[in-house]
């Protein structure tokens, strides 16, 4: 074989250094710029790669959800981000739930010990003008190198949203005599704190919110919030009964002291692998601090509790891909130009770790004179990319994984959950046959 060019990828967050390592065990030099700890973003909290928000921001991984078929067709790429997240797992019912710290730590490890990668600690500001680059710089993309995409596409502008980041709580400061441990539906095991709420007090909890003061943030608009990711008092301003049937649902829940389902329940989930730390589900916010510490102090069992880190709001930025690129996250101008992540139009880490693999698959085959793998729309990772390179969407909106954007079956099944695993068991016999195609190496991809 001819000596490979190397491949330029900027951004080492879970998009970027999963490409970086497939393009590596591929035998394709990598060098790898991150502007950390150069310089930080908002949500930014340490110098390791492939940092997290939350613990359980990787979701489920069950085979009748669309985003535990997506993982599981990771696995079977051999992808290095999740390989390093069941490495570094806890324990959360039916959902991949990490050590943040640790699985960002054994992520950076692994890349930075590849003898084919060689990482640039610096802000890149212009775009190489020659030779292979995956843009994977994030939605939290400098200013610098943001003018700089921008520029690439003179008729068209980004796309802005605003992403949020649950608050953190110390376990010990959970009064739990106003607690209990449970999963709903009692579904695998009792991994969540429920902290339940009588009608009296969620009404005055509801008002609160609903009216809390929120931090300054700059052209934001409830109109602008992704529905995916909407900071709970955005929630609770369209409705009493909004959370009701989102975050604070008691469906499936009952109290061990009354027998009783509640009127409403807020769940904490495990943050780290010593239980030490959890965090409110589904409370992504961006009320300023104190008016955090005043209104979630109103849920009876957290009345006490110590926030180890507030909520935040940043700006997320992503491109009008079915306009710009192409199927394998090439762009359409110009393809020695790929980008990969959130930037894409993926919502959602598992997918951007996708995009990532999968651009890297197509442009390690592409260097290496072989056939490109085209991952059919039947395989959630093919399904994905097709939907970010649509030209016939309208108004393009980040999208997470779904089984909506995942062809039907021709034949009739009983039971959502069922029509889900007969789907999963389809995608993965399709991706089983490509698999000799994706030129994996020599077992390196993730083990």
């Amino acid at each position: 074989m001819t000596e490979m060019e190397t491949v330029v990828v900027i951004g080492a967050g879970l998009s970027g250094a999963e490409c970086a390592w497939q393009l590596a065990a591929r035998g394709i030099p990598v060098m790898l710029c991150e502007m950390k700890p150069q310089k930080m973003t908002p949500a930014h909290h340490s110098a390791y790669f492939a940092e997290l928000v939350c613990s359980n921001s990787l979701r489920s991984d069950q085979l009748e959800n669309a985003v535990g078929l997506l993982k599981e067709e990771l696995r079977r790429l051999g992808s290095l981000i999740i390989a390093c997240a069941d490495c570094n797992r806890v324990p959360a019912g039916g959902a991949l739930a990490v050590d943040r710290d640790a699985f960002a730590r054994a992520v950076t490890e692994r890349v930075r010990d590849h003898p084919l990668i060689s990482v640039v600690e610096a802000e890149v500001t212009e775009i190489p003008a020659a030779g292979p680059v995956v843009i994977a710089s994030g939605p939290l993309t400098s200013d610098a190198l943001s003018h700089q995409i921008a520029a690439l596409f003179p008729d068209r502008c980004y796309l802005n949203f605003f992403d949020a980041a649950a608050p953190l709580v110390s376990f010990e400061s959970v009064d739990m005599e106003q607690a209990w441990f449970a999963s709903r539906y009692d579904k695998g095991t009792p991994d969540y704190i429920n902290c339940p709420m009588s009608r009296e007090i969620y009404e005055a909890f509801w008002e609160a919110l609903s009216t809390a003061q929120e931090a300054e943030v700059h052209g934001f608009e409830d109109k602008q919030v992704f529905e995916g990711c909407m900071p709970v008092e955005v929630m609770a301003r369209r409705g009493v009964d909004t959370l009701l049937y989102g975050p604070l649902k008691p469906r499936g829940l009952r109290d061990p002291r009354t027998g009783e389902q509640p009127y409403a329940v807020v769940q904490l989930r495990r943050d780290n692998t010593q239980g030490t730390i959890y965090n409110l589900v589904g409370f992504q916010t961006h009320l300023r601090f104190p008016e955090q510490r005043r209104v979630f102090s109103m849920i009876p069992a957290l009345r006490d509790a110590q926030f180890l880190r507030y909520g935040v709001m940043h700006r997320n930025t992503y491109l009008d891909s079915p306009r710009l690129l192409n199927r394998y996250y090439q762009l359409n101008q110009e393809p020695r130009i790929c980008f990969a992540g959130q930037m894409t139009g993926v919502e959602g880490y598992v997918e951007s770790t996708a995009s990532g693999l999968l651009a890297a698959v197509e442009l390690a085959n592409r260097m290496m004179g072989l056939p490109p793998v085209d991952f059919p729309q039947e395989t959630a990772i093919g399904a994905l990319a097709r939907y970010v390179s649509d030209e016939s969407v309208g108004v393009f909106q980040p999208m997470n994984i779904n089984f909506g954007i995942i062809p039907p079956l021709d034949h009739r099944v009983k039971g959502k959950r069922n029509k889900n695993a007969e789907i999963s068991a389809r995608a993965l016999q399709c991706l089983d046959a490509l698999l000799p195609r994706c030129n994996m190496g020599k077992g390196e991809s993730g083990k």
